[in-house]
């Protein structure tokens, strides 16, 4: 539905210390540190995720609030049945 979108640097990042990785080896020295350095980098990337809102979340959250508006406007006209109140979605925990 939507694109995908462009990698942050973050995810930049972690690739190149993964492409390090692999050249060096897990048997290297210097593995265990590239290791940590991806431990961190995922970790700060899996962070910067959680704060955004999903662009599906909006677009649902938008319909809703077009549905809740048209039903409003409706019930200014006319009188409202207990069919109407059927459409809108219920609140997950």
């Amino acid at each position: 539905m939507f694109q995908k979108q462009n990698k942050t640097p973050l995810q930049t990042l972690i690739d190149d210390q993964v492409q390090k990785l692999a050249e060096v080896g897990l048997h290297d020295e210097k593995a265990d540190a590239i290791l940590t350095r991806i431990e961190k980098l995922h970790k700060m990337n899996t962070a910067e995720r959680n704060h955004r809102v999903s662009p599906d979340t909006m677009v649902s959250v938008a319909a809703n609030l077009v549905g809740i508006a048209l039903i409003i406007k409706h019930e200014h006209v006319n009188v409202i049945t207990s069919k109407a109140l059927g459409f809108v979605p219920k609140l997950k925990p």
